[in-house]
């Protein structure tokens, strides 16, 4: 009680004795320093070329541990450590193979992630078209028993926020799978989860369910779902698939943290993170290496500043959120063991593109009154085009809203975004440097607001 009447205390006069100049001044410093000498372009660059995609479980995710820790290590923190959690394992394996049994022509196919292989043999079998989970409960078993069930619902371009039409759409690739196993389908094909039509397939993660068959699920290209569509309009259409994936026992990984100690209120954790885990196709530079090298340029930036932090400043980098949460399952179960109290914690996983500015969440019981203090950053962040919304946190972080701290997610412009999630051209070449850099300043700079006056 007595922590929390200083923290209040503080908050007021930190107001006063600071003064919105001062403010406007260190986040003026923290935008030069970042677009100056940042470091979050070129260590990206170093993981996603040296490492590349990193698959929780993998050796590649395990590699890049390593690097972040390095990195972390060479700023100076107070404290830099790789904190264990166990994660799924899954293979994709050497062959993927999805063509059409009439004139042999190959479809770009990929495997999602936690699907079944063939076997090792080669799956044949009449396709069927549906749009939704529900057309396929709807056609039965009679319809439906034997085939490759091909769903074909695109995410809907209406949608002026891409994460809504994504959302509106990914329910068939997750389950789609099982549901077709449920009537007797032996496999499924899904069209990819972006709004572009390419040659590109999008992976991402699936889900069984135990008292049905498993049946191989993979992704095909937009143009190629446009294809099928059109063959399966004059008629019959079989296609083949032969593909190697498999599921593996439990690994133990790590998520890896670096923090400076708060001077005033230890206590009080401000948590700044991404995950480090990707999908293996790509090198996962948007998704969700631009997140972890947003996150270390706070720390590089505050350290650059000889910024001394009231509360305790803390760099997450989570493990396998992709398929499956372990990371931040783990880091939420280890800190309320500790009876530890995030004020606040940030995720960046929405990409590397231009700032747009922030949305939040949180526990009902505080969320109203942490949602209008942070409000008050509006006018000093608007310099700077960035809004303060409510809305979704982050996967990452959304186990630690049992603690009634306020859960924030970065949001940048997510026009593009879908355009490369998930899929082999998530590459560094993707990434525009002087949009991360800023996205980088915009994080930091709400950090220090949050630190300088609390919630």
């Amino acid at each position: 009680m007595l922590n929390k009447l200083l923290s209040f205390i503080f908050s007021l006069l930190s107001l006063t004795a600071i003064g919105q100049d001062d403010e406007a001044f260190f986040i003026k410093s923290i935008y030069d320093h970042t677009l100056t000498d940042g470091v979050c372009y070129p260590w990206l660059s170093d993981m996603c070329t040296s490492i590349g995609g990193r698959l929780s479980g993998s050796d590649n995710a395990n590699d890049a541990t390593d690097f972040v820790k390095d990195k972390l290590l060479s700023l100076s923190l107070d404290t830099v450590y790789k904190q264990p959690c166990m994660v799924p394992a899954w293979e994709r394996g050497d062959v993927e193979i999805v063509k059409y049994v009439s004139d042999g022509e190959h479809l770009s196919a990929t495997a999602l992630g936690n699907s079944i292989g063939t076997g090792g043999k080669i799956l044949k079998a009449e396709v069927i078209e549906v749009q939704s989970l529900d057309e396929v409960r709807q056609l039965g078993r009679e319809k439906i028993e034997g085939k490759i069930v091909f769903y074909n619902r695109p995410m809907d371009p209406k949608q002026l926020t891409t994460f809504s039409a994504y959302g509106g759409a990914v329910d068939q690739r997750v389950f789609g799978a099982t549901v077709a196993a449920e009537y007797g389908g032996v496999a499924a094909l899904v069209r990819s989860m972006t709004l572009r039509l390419d040659d590109h397939p999008h992976t991402g993660v699936m889900s069984y369910k135990e008292e049905f068959a498993k049946v191989p699920g993979l992704a095909i290209s937009t143009i190629d779902a446009e294809e099928l569509s059109d063959r399966l309009a004059r008629g019959p259409v079989q296609i083949s698939i032969q593909n190697e994936a498999k599921v593996l026992p439990e690994r133990e990984s790590y998520n890896v943290i670096g923090e400076i100690k708060g001077s005033v209120f230890p206590d009080e954790i401000i948590l700044v993170g991404g995950h480090l885990d990707s999908w293996d196709i790509g090198q996962g530079a948007h998704d969700d290496g631009a997140g972890c090298a947003h996150a270390m340029q706070v720390m590089h930036t505050l350290k650059a500043l000889n910024y001394k932090p009231k509360r305790t400043i803390r760099c997450v980098l989570f493990m396998n959120e992709e398929n499956g949460l372990g990371g931040g399952k783990e880091y939420a179960k280890v800190s309320n063991e500790k009876g530890e109290y995030h004020l606040a914690a940030l995720e960046s996983d929405a990409g590397g593109f231009t700032p747009r500015g922030f949305t939040c969440d949180g526990d009902t019981s505080t969320f109203k009154k942490f949602f209008t203090s942070l409000n008050q950053f509006e006018d000093i962040l608007s310099p700077y085009n960035l809004y303060i919304k409510k809305g979704g946190g982050g996967a990452d972080i959304s186990p630690l809203k049992s603690q009634k701290g306020l859960l924030i997610g970065f949001r940048p412009d997510s026009q593009r975004y879908f355009d490369y999630h998930h899929t082999s051209i998530d590459r560094i070449e993707a990434v525009n440097q002087r949009e991360l850099e800023l996205g980088a300043a915009a994080i930091t700079s709400l950090i220090y607001l949050i630190d300088q006056h609390g919630l």
